[in-house]
């Protein structure tokens, strides 16, 4: 069952996020558009509609593009978090080298 949430869902919506709640907003956004992505890929694994599948694998592409904009924006508004994810890449690459 889906939960509808608000951006303010976990404070008052007469006033505006401070910095670290923008932040965990928009990790909450990531995911968001990853649980997405997971329904979508498993609607199109259980319909046979053609066009149904066109469509859904448009949004699909949509909801990846989001992702790519949230991630962007949270390196703006936080640019030390994303030294995290550069260790994360090198570390990976280092770990299959081997």
């Amino acid at each position: 069952m889906p939960e509808f949430s608000t951006p303010h869902s976990v404070k008052k919506a007469d006033t505006l996020f401070t910095e670290s709640e923008m932040i965990r907003s928009i990790r909450f956004a990531i995911a968001s558009e990853y649980e997405a992505i997971q329904i979508y890929e498993e609607m199109i694994e259980n319909i046979s509609n053609k066009d149904a599948k066109t469509i859904i694998e448009e949004i699909i592409t949509d909801e990846k593009v989001h992702v790519g904009n949230f991630l962007q924006l949270l390196k703006i508004l936080n640019p030390d978090e994303d030294q995290y994810y550069k260790e994360g890449y090198k570390e990976t690459l280092e770990l299959l080298e081997k």
